[in-house]
């Protein structure tokens, strides 16, 4: 079998790098053994303009958010479903001081944060005592449903193996790759956590973390926002189920669900929460992140006929669909990867 390029994975990078470049008349054949627990399936798929304590803007937002809702509704325009959704973050304030700080933050450049006009607005629903900010916009993604959607679509084209992908059979030519009976131009990875591990790129500095979350079933809670305090709760598809998360865990004995991570949010939620809840499910995964919070994207530097599109953290909702548009357009045209993103920053450690 013979294709323009064989890609490893088809988490939110997989799926969308190959959607992009089957959309430029390119054939692919994504090989993926279908994680329950990876990633981008256990992820809320939420788009948030800020981040961190001091409600800074996330790195490019003002380009990155925009395309990837774009993209996004291109795909349900595809696909005739309903993908994205549209809704600000209600942030419930746990202290006087976080409370001052977004007002601070505010005064500075209001262009994603308000104050909600109505601060009684939500008393029905949650117990809260220093007011609420609003973020705006926000999105969330039904990424398990676009991962299927997309999985379905290889399966009618062919160009879907589900199966493990092992580094042993893979070999390299100047001009292309070879492996287990496929050749192709290129190869792609976009293995998620798996990379950390990537014969090729395990030089690079990955920096994985567990992620823990629960669905809860609340029906008398109103869906109209996501909701934060401390934890996120994110409004699912399904009317009256909600997911919430996660924590960050940089040193972990497995990637199952914890018992601890459980407790606490349903000490959370029983403080909070107005309304009855019942906790159906509790997932967890291992995110791939990276040490300076910047994406890998790219051809090594040595091995041209191979190249990565990873690490892109608990930003891949929004980061995924940017950087695989501008690999696609690199691999296709010769186009500029962004530097901070182009894995080639990494030369001198991927050449040992």
């Amino acid at each position: 079998m013979q294709v323009d390029y064989l890609i490893i994975g088809q988490g939110i990078c997989g799926t969308m790098l190959s959607w992009y470049l089957h959309r430029e008349g390119k054939t692919v054949l994504v090989m993926d053994d279908k994680k329950e627990n990876s990633a981008s399936r256990v992820a809320a798929g939420l788009i948030n303009p800020v981040t961190g304590r001091r409600y800074s803007y996330s790195w490019r937002i003002e380009e990155i958010m925009p395309f990837a809702e774009q993209s996004y509704r291109e795909l349900e325009t595809a696909f005739d479903t309903k993908l994205i959704y549209a809704r600000s973050i209600i942030d419930f304030f746990p202290s006087p001081d976080t409370r001052l700080a977004f007002a601070d933050r505010m005064s500075e450049n209001d262009t994603y944060l308000s104050s909600f006009p109505d601060q009684n607005h939500f008393n029905q629903y949650f117990n809260f005592d220093f007011g609420c900010g609003e973020i705006r916009p926000a999105y969330s993604v039904h990424l398990p449903l676009l991962l299927d959607l997309w999985r379905k679509k290889l399966q009618d084209m062919n160009a879907l193996r589900e199966e493990i992908f092992y580094s042993d059979k893979l070999v390299i030519h100047k001009d292309h790759v070879a492996y287990d009976g496929i050749v192709a131009e290129k190869l792609i990875f976009c293995e998620g956590v798996s990379g950390n591990s990537n014969p090729w790129f395990t030089l690079l500095p990955f920096a994985v973390s567990k992620g823990e979350a629960v669905i809860i079933e609340a029906p008398e809670l109103t869906n109209e926002h996501i909701f934060k305090r401390g934890s996120l709760m994110v409004p699912l598809p399904e009317p009256g189920y909600f997911w919430i998360g996660s924590n960050y865990l940089w040193e972990f004995e497995d990637e199952h669900p914890t018992e601890k991570f459980r407790n606490q949010v349903t000490m959370l939620l029983n403080k909070w929460l107005k309304k009855p809840y019942k906790i159906v499910d509790h997932k967890a995964s291992v995110r791939p992140g990276t040490l300076e919070r910047r994406p890998f994207v790219g051809l090594h530097p040595v091995y041209d006929v191979i190249g990565i599109c990873n690490g892109m953290g608990t930003k891949g909702t929004s980061l995924a669909p940017f950087f695989a548009y501008e690999f696609a357009q690199h691999l296709i045209h010769g186009f500029p990867i962004t530097p901070e993103a182009d894995v080639k920053r990494f030369t001198r450690i991927l050449s040992k």
